[in-house]
């Protein structure tokens, strides 16, 4: 390939600079290796620049003018405000801003990271080619990320879509905004714009929305956002978008033309999901393979050939999550600089996600749908926040916690948390199933009062009450019995 097969010049190359490449290409600077990071276009990648930032950015300001909007609940006879999308937009971009240096080039360099800009082509699992340099490495890490997956619908190239990635350019809020998909970011996305004022539609294909949560937990996000006017078209399939702005549908069960209906918009969101970015590699040749979904196959080491060439991110899955990202990237970066004296096989036995919609849902371990599926005895115990004070003084006294069990026991083996603020009440559980606590010891922990948390505390105390010591009620009756008769 014209290429020197001298020494390797770093220990590891990382390719990519979104949260996998960033958090490789920092680890193996602070375990001392020479480590150099090639990144094309903005460091920081998608969840800088267009994903996770500024969609919270964003949800942050819709919430707010939901609750201007409702101030009677908060006890408010008068309270207004006017949505000026483009000063909207401009406080989403100061965020990446003022965000945008804790993934800076003169952040990384300064910790020992040799940043470089420009397109990578990969020679093979030792080289890379960035313009006119060829680099050589021991191992090499591949973090390419993902990007929006565009469907196959007639007409779309016609009309000037909307995508997570371009979103952030609009400068106009749309009067009709038609959103395809209802997984996380369609739903969380459809919400936020319906509360600033366009009114939105939501086409899902499916039965329902959110369909890797369990169905009661996606019914509370339903109901509270078609009661606040999203309109939802569930068990639709989306056959064409027309010249003028308008999608024609029909019900996936029936699949008949009479059945088809037109949905007029002025922009479409496109929502229905990623795919890893895998196109333009000559992945044969590098002695790897693809998934049938575009993703990169890797080892339970993340090596990509079973040698030197490691991944991690959104190119590999099957998580597309930030932290997930940074989980793998510690992985990728230990193994590609220690291996073959010692290997870690990447564990995703406790792995937390989070949904940003209003109410938010939090998740960790199994859901109720998959205990049952994978025969799996289990007890469901749920605690309502309609019955948790601090929910009930903020006025957000809508979802529940539900915890999943083993049968017999009180080792969790998922939860799920359906509330304002659930991602911040979630780690509790997260690190009681990591670490074997069961609810018998979050029970036991003293939680501050009045706070969201104390509803984990409330679910373990709902457990015990239900499935506590066989021999509680027996003890219970002694100890009636031992005080009637000290009262005589």
């Amino acid at each position: 390939m014209g290429t020197s097969k001298s020494g390797p010049s770093y220990n590891m190359i990382v390719v990519g600079g979104g949260s996998a490449g960033l958090v490789t290409a920092y680890i193996a600077a602070f375990l001392k290796a020479k480590v150099a990071l090639v990144e094309q276009h903005k460091m920081g990648g998608d969840c800088l620049n267009t994903g996770c930032v500024p969609s919270k950015a964003l949800i942050k300001t819709a919430k707010l003018v939901h609750q201007i909007r409702h101030h009677q609940n908060y006890g408010l006879k008068a309270a207004s405000c006017e949505v000026d999308f483009a000063t909207v937009m401009d406080r989403v971009h100061k965020v990446i801003e003022e965000i945008a240096p804790h993934d800076s080039i003169e952040r990384y360099q300064g910790l020992g990271v040799e940043c470089i800009t420009g397109r990578a082509e990969i020679l093979d699992p030792h080289h890379i080619r960035v313009g006119d340099r060829v680099l050589a490495t021991k191992s090499l890490v591949l973090a390419l990320g993902a990007s929006p997956l565009i469907p196959a619908l007639g007409g779309l190239d016609k009309v000037a879509y909307l995508t997570s990635e371009n979103l952030w350019t609009l400068r106009e809020l749309p009067k009709r905004l038609l959103v395809l998909g209802g997984g996380p970011i369609g739903c969380e996305l459809a919400q936020a714009f319906q509360r600033l004022g366009s009114k939105v539609t939501l086409v899902e294909r499916g039965p329902r929305i959110l369909p890797r949560e369990d169905p009661d937990v996606s019914q509370w996000v339903y109901e509270r956002m078609l009661k606040e006017g999203v309109h939802f078209m569930l068990n639709t399939e989306a056959q064409e978008v027309l010249g003028d702005l308008t999608l024609r549908v029909v019900e996936s069960t029936k699949q008949k033309e009479q059945n088809s209906k037109l949905i007029p918009f002025d922009k479409i969101l496109i929502a229905v999901g990623r795919k890893a970015r895998s196109e333009g590699v000559n992945w044969k040749e590098l002695g790897a393979e693809l998934n049938p979904n575009g993703a990169l196959k890797v080892d339970s080491y993340l090596r990509a050939n079973g040698k030197s060439l490691y991944a991690c991110g959104d190119l590999i899955g099957p998580y597309q999550l930030t932290h997930a990202a940074a989980h793998q990237a510690w992985y990728c970066a230990v193994n590609g600089l220690m291996s073959p004296f010692k290997k870690f096989a990447v564990d995703y036995r406790v792995l937390p996600w989070v949904t940003f919609t209003d109410p938010e849902v939090a998740r960790v371990g199994l859901s109720e749908e998959e205990a049952k599926a994978q025969g799996i005895p289990h007890v469901v115990t749920r605690f309502g926040l309609d019955d948790l004070d601090r929910a009930i003084a903020d006025s957000e006294n809508y979802g529940q916690v539900k915890i999943i069990t083993a049968k017999g026991k009180d080792r969790i083996l998922g939860a799920s948390i359906v509330g304002s603020g659930a991602g911040e009440m979630l780690p509790e559980l997260t690190l009681a199933l990591r670490w074997n606590l069961g609810l018998k010891s979050i029970l036991r922990t003293i939680h501050p009062y009045p706070t969201w948390t104390e509803a984990n505390k409330f679910g373990a105390s709902a457990w015990t009450k239900q499935h506590g010591s066989p021999y509680l009620g027996p003890a219970l009756k002694v100890l009636a019995a031992f005080h009637r008769w000290r009262r005589q």
